[in-house]
């Protein structure tokens, strides 16, 4: 009944996405599941941070990794804070839980000189319809640093050629403008012309489709981007996210404050734009070994 509400409540009021009221819903449930095994309780008010921790250790011990672990326990935190709330229990008990660190890993980047390279050689992407739209993919997600659900979800409506711009509809529903170049606009152009010379059936209104003209989808993304990646690069990641974190790391290699990154990108706070600047001193550190004599 408890969590019957509270996926009501993020669902509606909260307004989150499918995909984030899913995991709340799988992790919540994971917790249940492990409760009614272990240690069964009959009321919320009977768990306690020793439950919670015991969950922890359990996770761990089945080799989940701290990021995941942490996210249950986000979960549990938000949960908990809603049934305080509700008046349902009077002490939320993930107040007494530390979460365990996760390792900082770098942003995994391409060379941004060899993919516009790539991109200005006409001789890579075919001139039909798939290998123009092969082509916006990758121009979209390095010339914008657009999420891949965000690339998903642009309608032909949301790009505005007479300013310049794409809208997107980020993460919780927040929509932001961002500028496109003057490349990118021209192929946004080509691209829709030829979408419609195609005279697909269902004329869908999402602009990235299937070779057959429905809405594109995310495996379909990762084959585009994993192909043209391999072009230029032989690191095992070669993701959509792989171009948001080059997008980040070329803006600010090249004076970009901060703030302005942050805004482009769709973050909530500063904090996740930061990661970047340690792709940018590792490059000053390279760059110092090769050049000073007394490296």
């Amino acid at each position: 009944m408890f969590l019957e509400r509270f996926i009501q409540y993020i669902k509606f009021e909260k307004r989150y996405s499918p995909h984030t009221v899913a995991a709340y819903q799988s992790d919540l449930d994971q917790f249940i599941r492990f409760l009614q095994s272990d240690q069964p309780v009959t009321h919320p008010s009977e768990i306690t941070h020793h439950h919670i921790r015991s969950w922890m250790v359990t996770m761990m011990d089945d080799k989940i990794i701290a990021r995941s672990v942490n996210r249950k326990i986000a979960t549990l935190r938000k949960y908990f804070k809603f049934l305080v709330q509700e008046g349902v229990i009077t002490v939320n008990p993930t107040a007494k839980i530390n979460t365990p660190k996760i390792p900082k890993k770098l942003p995994v980047v391409v060379e941004d000189i060899k993919l516009a390279k790539m991109l200005d050689d006409d001789s890579v992407f075919n001139t039909d319809f798939k290998g123009l739209r092969d082509k916006l993919v990758i121009e979209l997600l390095f010339g914008t640093g657009i999420r891949l659900a965000e690339l998903l979800g642009i309608k032909e409506t949301d790009i505005n050629q007479y300013e310049g711009t794409v809208k997107v509809l980020g993460k919780r529903n927040k929509e932001r403008i961002i500028p496109v170049n003057t490349e990118l606009k021209r192929l946004l152009t080509d691209y829709v012309e030829l979408k419609k010379m195609q005279n697909f059936d269902n004329n869908s209104l999402i602009l990235i489709v299937t070779d057959k003209g429905a809405n594109a989808y995310p495996k379909l993304i990762y084959l585009i981007v994993h192909k043209y990646l391999s072009y230029i690069s032989t690191q095992n990641k070669k993701s959509p996210h792989v171009l948001r974190h080059t997008f980040a790391t070329a803006l600010l290699n090249n004076g970009a404050d901060l703030n302005s990154i942050k805004e482009l990108l769709g973050h909530a706070n500063l904090s996740a734009t930061q990661i970047y600047t340690h792709n940018s001193v590792e490059r000053l550190k390279s760059i110092y070994k090769l050049a000073h004599p007394k490296a």
